[in-house]
C-alpha cells in the first residue's frame, strides 16, 4: 500500500470501500482456497448469509497475486436488477469499467465487439481515458448483447474471472429461461471462470443442487462461515493497541455474541467503539448499548420503508419469528396460538413469500431473520425486547 494511503486511515476497522490487506481480518484460508479454485479453472458457488463478508472476500482475492496481474477480474452486483435487460446492461457496463482501468486497448476492443448497442464511445478530453456512454435504453436486444459480451470475454488477451454477486436475483426476473440461457453460454467458455455468489440459501441450493435445473453439478461449492472469536479478538486488540488504545477481550466476546458472529455488524460495532475511544484510554464497556442504539437508528428509516411494503399477514409472521429468534414448527398449533396468527396454511404461505424476498431464512429446521440489526429493530417496535 502506498505510504500516503496508510497515513489517511484513521480507523483500522474499515467498513466501506476496498480493504487493504493489513486491515483485512483473517480469511487467510478462505482467500487461499478461493484463489486456488479460480486459478485451477473451477466455477464456484459461494454461499453465506448477507453481510458475512462474501463481497469483501472476493474483492480481496481480486487484489492478490496472481489474479491481479494475470487475469481480468470482474465483479457484477446484480442485487438491484429486475430483468434480463438490466442484467445485461449492468454486466456490460462493469466489464467496460474494469477494462478501462486495466487496458485502454482492451476497453476499446470490447466496445467494438458490442455491435448490437447504440451507445456512444469516445475519449474524455480532460483525462484522455476511454468513455462509454451506455444507458439502459441502449440495450435493445439483451440476449444478443449478452452473447456478444460472453464472446468478448472468450477472446480477451487474458483469462477472465467474473463474479455475479447475489446471483439468486435472476430467479425473480420476469423472463423464465435465464438460467438455461446463461448456462448455455458459460459451459462453452474456456477463457472465463465464474463465481456465483448468493445469500439466499434456499434459492441458491435449488439453482445449483436440483437435478432439474440448468446449473446442476456445474460448480464447486464453497460456504463462507463466520470468522472465529479468537481471530477477532487478536485482530481487534492489535489495532486498538497500534493506535494507543485498549479494548477488553470480554467486550469483544460480548459483541461477537450480540451480533451473532455477523462479520459486517461486528466490524461496524468495533469501528464505532474505536471512534469513541480516545488515545491512551480503554474502550468503555458501557458504550456498547449506545453504539447499538445508534446503529439501529441509522437504519430505522430504511427498515420502516421495508415494512411498509410487506403485506399485513406476512408482517405478523415476521414479527413472530423476530420475537422467537430461532423459530421452529411455526405451522404448529403452539406457535400459532402464542402469536395469535391465522391458520397454518396462511403462515406457510406468508413465510414462503418472506423467504423469497430474503427477509427470513430456513436452515436445519429453524426459521430466522438473517439481518441481526433488523431483528433487533422488529423486537423493539414490537415491544418484545
Amino acid at each position: 500500500m502506498p505510504q500516503n494511503q496508510r497515513i489517511m486511515i484513521t480507523n483500522p476497522f474499515i467498513i466501506n470501500g476496498d480493504i487493504p490487506s493489513e486491515y483485512f481480518c483473517d480469511r487467510k484460508e478462505e482467500s487461499k482456497k478461493l484463489i486456488q479454485m479460480l486459478t485451477n479453472g473451477e466455477n464456484v458457488c459461494l454461499m453465506s448469509p448477507r453481510r458475512m463478508g462474501k463481497s469483501k472476500l472476493i474483492q480481496f482475492c481480486y487484489d492478490q497475486e496472481p489474479l491481479c496481474s494475470d487475469y481480468y477480474c470482474f465483479y457484477i452486483d446484480i442485487f438491484h436488477t429486475t430483468s434480463l435487460r438490466e442484467f445485461t446492461y449492468t454486466f456490460g457496463r462493469q466489464v467496460f469499467s474494469t477494462l478501462k482501468s486495466k487496458s485502454q486497448k482492451m476497453a476499446l476492443w470490447f466496445v467494438q465487439a458490442l455491435k448490437s448497442l447504440s451507445a456512444d464511445f469516445g475519449f474524455d478530453p480532460s483525462t484522455g481515458m476511454p468513455k462509454f456512454s451506455l444507458s439502459l435504453g441502449d440495450v435493445h436486444n439483451p440476449e444478443f448483447t449478452l452473447e456478444e459480451i460472453f464472446k468478448a470475454l472468450e477472446q480477451a488477451d487474458k483469462p477472465c474471472i467474473v463474479c455475479f454477486d447475489e446471483f439468486q436475483q435472476i430467479a425473480n426476473y420476469p423472463e423464465k429461461n435465464i438460467e438455461a440461457l446463461l448456462r448455455g453460454h458459460i459451459q462453452h467458455l474456456g477463457n472465463a471462470n465464474f463465481i456465483f455468489s448468493g445469500s439466499s440459501r434456499h434459492l441458491i441450493t435449488q439453482m445449483f443442487y436440483s437435478y432439474a435445473r440448468p446449473f446442476y453439478n456445474s460448480t464447486t461449492s464453497f460456504t463462507l462461515d463466520a470468522i472465529g472469536l479468537e481471530e477477532y479478538t487478536k485482530f481487534a486488540t492489535y489495532w486498538f493497541n497500534r493506535f494507543s488504545k485498549q479494548i477488553d477481550p470480554q467486550l469483544i466476546a460480548q459483541i461477537y455474541q450480540v451480533m451473532e458472529r455477523n462479520t459486517y455488524y461486528i466490524h461496524k460495532t468495533l469501528h464505532e467503539l474505536f471512534e469513541n475511544t480516545l488515545e491512551g484510554e480503554t474502550c468503555d464497556t458501557n458504550l456498547l448499548p449506545r453504539i447499538i442504539d445508534g446503529m439501529i437508528e441509522e437504519q430505522s428509516n430504511g427498515y420502516r420503508q421495508m415494512l411498509s411494503l410487506i403485506p399485513d399477514r406476512q408482517k405478523e409472521v415476521l414479527f413472530a419469528i423476530a420475537d422467537a429468534g430461532k423459530a421452529e414448527k411455526i405451522m404448529g398449533t403452539q406457535f400459532i396460538r402464542r402469536y395469535s396468527l391465522p391458520s397454518a396454511s396462511a403462515v406457510q404461505s406468508s413465510v414462503r413469500k418472506l423467504m423469497e424476498t430474503d427477509y427470513v431464512t430456513f436452515f436445519e429446521g429453524v426459521y430466522s431473520i438473517p439481518d441481526v440489526l433488523f431483528r433487533m429493530y422488529l423486537k423493539r417496535i414490537g415491544g418484545k425486547e
